[in-house]
């Protein structure tokens, strides 16, 4: 897909709507790679510089450019992954995707930083099965390679040959890598739609918390659920995952203690529903949901203030 400075096909420049058309494309392709909107949106900022780095001439020269920004975003977000790697690595605490809210809920964050006015409908990510939390967090055990493989085919629908092209691999290596992948979906019994009931289950759940009611809590747990926080080192979290529904009913009652005035919103994250807490009306934890026959089987518990910026605005109420 790359540009070359030969002769040029007839014809003009490609459209600049076209190509800033793409944007919206890109951002949702970079967020499902990355699990992260700032780090997709510097992905895509960063393919937007390499092409208006080149020439006219070499932007003429391109056949596709939708390909050519799909192929540049797809190796910067797989250069990406290999380096996150090493940094959450040495993260403090539990690294969880960064949540997203409804579009109707959109805060003010990077996507519209230094603008008035609502979110441009080009920097949301659409919200579908591929962005649950649920499976974003199988994704974290993917290779980058397996991760992109998987994401651009599977998702995103492109064929091998064209994975391959952005992979840097063989057409049937990078099935291969999409065959892994979907076995690991498949290992973690990923439904294929939001779990029945979620809504009231979650309603219930918000309800006992404010109660500080531990055996109602218990009894909406899975007795082996999960609760995972991200404080990123920046607020306070547990930096181990409470397990057991007894334990986890006795923190988050240990939480409500400690934060009397802590306000309880039931609220759509990635796609799904979860809830929102703030403190004197500012977003300090997000929370998402996973279910397993009929009861609450795993927490996401997001507090990390950089991975909030999307929820911390008046739109968010």
């Amino acid at each position: 897909m790359s540009a070359s400075d030969e002769p040029v096909r007839d014809g003009t420049e490609p459209d600049l709507a076209v190509v800033v058309g793409e944007r919206r494309r890109l951002i949702n392709l970079g967020y499902r790679l990355l699990g992260s909107l700032a780090e997709a949106e510097d992905a895509v900022q960063e393919t937007y510089a390499r092409w208006y780095a080149m020439s006219p001439r070499q932007r003429k020269a391109v056949e596709s450019p939708e390909a050519w920004l799909t192929t540049v975003a797809g190796r910067v977000c797989l250069d990406v992954l290999g380096s996150a790697r090493s940094r959450r690595e040495r993260y403090v605490g539990a690294w969880i995707p960064e949540p997203l809210p409804d579009r109707t809920e959109w805060g003010g964050g990077r996507a519209d930083a230094g603008r008035s006015g609502p979110a441009d409908p080009a920097d949301r990510v659409t919200l579908d099965e591929s962005v649950n939390m649920a499976f974003l967090v199988v994704l974290e055990s993917m290779t980058p390679a397996e991760r992109v493989a998987f994401i651009l085919h599977d998702v995103f629908t492109y064929p091998f040959a064209e994975v391959a092209e952005i992979v840097g691999r063989s057409p049937a290596a990078c099935r291969q890598l999409a065959s892994s992948a979907r076995r690991r979906v498949r290992a973690e019994g990923r439904p294929a739609g939001p779990p029945a009931g979620q809504a009231a289950l979650v309603r219930d759940f918000k309800e006992a918390w404010e109660a500080k009611d531990i055996k109602a809590l218990v009894g909406l747990l899975a007795p082996d659920a999960t609760m995972t926080a991200d404080g990123g080192g920046l607020v306070g979290a547990v930096l181990r995952p409470v397990e057991g529904s007894a334990l986890i009913a006795q923190y988050v009652v240990h939480i409500a203690d400690k934060a009397p005035g802590l306000t309880l919103l039931e609220r759509t994250v990635n796609g799904r529903p979860g809830l929102v807490a703030q403190n004197s009306g500012v977003t300090v934890t997000v929370a998402a949901f996973d279910l397993a026959d009929g009861r609450i089987s795993r927490i996401w518990a997001v507090r990390n203030p950089e991975k909030l910026q999307a929820w911390r605005d008046d739109a968010v109420r």
